[in-house]
């Protein structure tokens, strides 16, 4: 199957778009992705629409599909969002030759280059409606963004494959462990709900209309935390203050913890070791031969040990009481837990 799909032409693609009720003029031009195949296509009329390719074995067909229905949620709260066409069977997801097809609706945009802080506000305010409608109900098979899935499922399958070199695995390893461990303890008490999951500034359009949210692909069941801090990634005083602007904008809509806050350098250690398994995923795709050319050299895993260590500081540091270890020991029995009539009697 992964064969049909590295194999995907220009010539398969429109013959696609046809057998699902379009009818393609003969234009298609592929988009930058590297996890689906996703083309601009020209209709006879005139139209255009965006065709993605699902990459087989990735997401199951329910939760492909629960992406779907998230943006349809999303857009009858009219929020902006751009949800796929619907078919004319009713459906929005059509397997064609084994793979997954969904067709969108093509919106014109531009590139959020640097939101200025008006900008920032709206942003915040969006994605606050955005998680009002997340929370309303769970998901239903999408992955959690927790400990065991970013970090301990990753690092299990890295080792399976052989990553990192064995003179870095057990340094590598401590590391990976220590966020999971410190990311449970700070989560313990967070809400987990539908989040966009990959809220990154390319994943965003500036319309005549104002801003459209993009590429649902990544969505997942999160803590808030994690759409704010991708929008807003640096450390600098400058970034610091773009993220507050955007929580501004945020709590006009919804509440957002201040200690919640903390997730978001774990959270960031955690998306180092989740995108070093995707890339190992991949590694028989030509695209991502291409894309990452120092993937699994020495060099490239003693870079990750070194951004886990430097991680692990960053949030010690804005919290020492971390860097020790929770008192999960039993209390020591006294006379008190076997007797229950045992009163304590002062020496003479």
């Amino acid at each position: 199957m992964n064969e049909t799909f590295f194999a995907l032409t220009p010539e398969r693609v429109l013959e696609s778009v046809e057998e699902a009720g379009f009818a393609p003029s003969g234009h298609c031009l592929q988009l930058n992705s590297l996890e689906n195949r996703v083309y601009d296509l020209r209709l006879e009329d005139g139209a255009h629409v965006v065709a993605k390719f699902y990459r087989p074995g990735r997401w199951s067909v329910e939760q492909i599909q629960e992406e779907h229905d998230f943006l349809f949620e999303l857009a009858e709260h009219d929020i902006p969002v751009i949800a796929p066409l619907r078919f004319s069977d009713g459906g929005s997801l059509k397997e064609i030759g084994g793979i997954y097809c969904a067709i969108w609706p093509r919106r014109g945009g531009r590139p959020a280059d640097e939101p200025n802080d008006e900008d920032m506000l709206a942003l915040g305010r969006i994605a606050a409606r955005i998680h009002n409608v997340g929370a309303a109900r769970p998901a239903r098979s999408r992955l959690q963004l927790n400990a065991s899935a970013y970090v301990r499922a990753p690092l299990a399958f890295l080792e399976s494959q052989g990553f990192p070199p064995p003179y870095l695995r057990e340094r590598y390893q401590d590391a990976a462990l220590t966020i999971a461990d410190l990311y449970d303890r700070l989560s313990a008490d967070v809400p987990i709900l539908r989040i966009h999951g990959d809220l990154h500034s390319g994943n965003l359009l500036r319309s005549d209309s104002g801003w459209l949210f993009l590429d649902f692909d990544d969505f997942v069941s999160g803590p808030a935390a994690q759409d704010v801090w991708m929008l807003q990634p640096g450390h600098d005083a400058y970034a610091l203050r773009k993220r507050a602007l955007f929580l501004e904008g945020y709590r006009q809509f919804r509440a957002f913890e201040d200690h919640w806050l903390k997730l978001i350098e774990p959270l960031r250690a955690m998306r180092f070791i989740h995108y070093a398994a995707w890339i190992t995923r991949r590694r028989e795709d030509p695209a991502f031969v291409a894309a990452f050319p120092e993937f699994g050299t020495d060099d490239y895993w003693e870079g990750q040990c070194a951004d886990l260590e430097q991680q692990y500081n960053v949030v010690v540091g804005e919290d020492p009481e971390l860097a020790t270890e929770p008192d999960d020991s039993e209390p020591e029995l006294t006379n008190k837990d076997f007797f229950w009539d045992w009163e304590d009697k002062p020496r003479e």
